[in-house]
């Protein structure tokens, strides 16, 4: 009889580098909601997106951890000049491997911005990572920071919802 020690951690990210996100790979949606009703819904364009994963994950005395970056266009239709970024300050494993809970910022008009995005992990490889997950933010605390608007036509709004899927390769 042979005794096999089984690894007791669980990565389910892939191997050690920097992944990106084609265009045509990435789906990222705005939702408006006042209460329970959704109230505004668009589409929006994820321009760039990155995973860097470092080369020690397990080591607690590690500098680096995972860090995740998604740029966003369209989403604030009163200033296309600067982009908006949801960068990733932490990023931890959840429920077995299966989630991936990300703390960090959104940076909307040269304000940083708190958010907590939550993703589900669909598929993962050695090379690849198929992600999807919300990231919920209150709509009246995020305007009075940065001013942000979601539409030219005043909605009702108590919460936004952002939808992020996409393939890291």
């Amino acid at each position: 009889m042979t005794t096999v020690t089984l690894p007791t951690t669980v990565t389910t990210l892939p191997r050690p580098g920097r992944y990106a996100v084609a265009p045509d790979r990435s789906l990222v949606e705005l939702t408006t909601w006042y209460g329970p009703l959704p109230t505004r819904r668009r589409r929006l364009t994820l321009t760039d997106a990155s995973l860097t994963v470092p080369d020690v994950l397990d080591d607690p005395g590690a500098p680096e951890t995972p860090t995740l970056r998604f740029e966003f266009e369209g989403l604030d239709p009163q200033t296309d000049a600067t982009p908006t970024v949801l960068t990733s300050d932490t990023v931890e494993l959840l429920d077995g491997g299966r989630r991936l809970q990300l703390t960090g910022d959104l940076n909307l008009r040269g304000v940083r911005f708190p958010a907590l995005l939550r993703l589900r992990i669909v598929e993962h490889t050695d090379d690849r990572l198929l992600v999807v997950g919300t990231a919920r933010l209150p709509y009246r605390l995020l305007r009075r920071a940065t001013g942000f608007r979601p539409g030219r036509l005043p909605r009702p709004a108590t919460r936004l919802r952002l939808l992020v899927a996409a393939e890291f390769a």
